[in-house]
């Protein structure tokens, strides 16, 4: 199993620099006002989604331990590819194809008891990105998710309003996160529903960590030509600016925000092969990010590639949205 790739925190929009107090589960509300509200939740979602008593659909399929005590899952497929999925953010931290290659970065120094968040991996910031309102990067990323059902290739995770995160954003949601693995590609499917009668804003990113064997080796390709994006690394909001490249090569620090673009392939000429992220649906824009020249990061051995919905989303009562995004890996023509 791999714990760890790189190394250590960054502190721009990007990175990880919340702090994180012990992990808390919701506790039952006993005022008959929440009891009812209660009752009406639990009628909601067995009508949308079936009982919440939902067994393993596998019996075969397990939920293991890793060394530092966080519980994970592991999915196959049949020609061997696999995926390691955290239950502590709903994180997916390792995704390998038949031949080994390992597509998931996670960082040397990231914490794997659950003391803050996961340092790589595709983790979720929601519902907000970057810095707001609340703590950076929103909580998803800080508390355990749920199983609600599960098989060899397939799991799925869930997120509930709890303590805690009362107490950063108090309102009615719930967070579906799907991972499921096959011979040709890990896919993944995010699905927020506001369960309550207000409507609330949110933005959601899957802050995407991945492996490179040399940042000189990789190239990252897709409909960057002639867009706009945000330059966060000049001056102290960041500078609108024109990209004329179609093909982007790192070679400076970046953090850069690519509004309308949601088609990254990266080409890494060290390994001969190539990843596209297929954002299908909710994914609008790509955020890259890598700290170049920082050796304590390990910056020559990932690159973030974040799919992102930037522009808040205003969810309705009972409304839903969805952000699907799929990784396949090919030979580089």
């Amino acid at each position: 199993m791999k714990l760890t790739l790189l190394a250590a925190v960054a502190t721009t929009t990007s990175g990880f620099t919340t702090s994180v107090p012990p992990l808390r589960t919701a506790t039952p509300l006993f005022a008959s006002k929440a009891a009812k509200k209660k009752e009406a939740r639990a009628a909601w979602f067995e009508k949308k989604y079936g009982s919440e008593d939902t067994a393993n659909s596998d019996s075969s399929a397990a939920v293991l331990k890793s060394d530092d005590g966080l519980e994970y899952v592991q999915l196959t497929s049949d020609n061997g590819s696999k995926s390691e999925v955290y239950l502590f953010g709903g994180v997916v931290t390792s995704y390998q194809d038949a031949d080994g290659t390992d597509f998931i970065a996670v960082r040397p120094d990231a914490k794997m008891d659950g003391s803050k968040p996961i340092s790589g991996g595709l983790s979720h910031c929601w519902p907000q990105f970057g810095p707001g309102a609340i703590q950076q990067h929103g909580f998803a990323r800080n508390v355990n998710w749920s199983i609600v059902d599960q098989s060899s290739d397939k799991v799925v995770l869930e997120m509930l309003p709890s303590d805690y995160s009362k107490d950063i954003w108090d309102k009615e949601f719930r967070c579906e996160f799907t991972v499921s693995i096959d011979d040709e590609q890990l896919s993944t499917k995010m699905l927020v529903d506001n369960t309550g009668e207000e409507s609330w804003d949110f933005q959601a990113a899957l802050h995407s960590y991945f492996t490179v064997s040399g940042i000189d080796q990789l190239e990252i390709a897709g409909s960057f030509e002639g867009k706009e994006f945000l330059n966060k690394m000049v001056g102290d909001e960041g500078e609108m600016q024109t990209e004329d490249r179609s093909v982007i090569t790192i070679g400076e620090e970046y953090d850069r925000v690519y509004k309308g673009v949601n088609d990254p392939v990266l080409k890494d000429a060290g390994t001969g092969k190539s990843l596209a992220v297929i954002n299908s649906e909710g994914w609008e824009d790509t955020v890259l990010w890598n700290p170049y020249g920082d050796e304590g990061m390990g910056y020559n051995n990932f690159v973030c590639v974040e799919s992102v919905k930037f522009d808040p989303v205003s969810l309705a009562g009972g409304a839903s949205w969805t952000g699907t995004m799929a990784l396949k890996p090919s030979k580089t023509e």
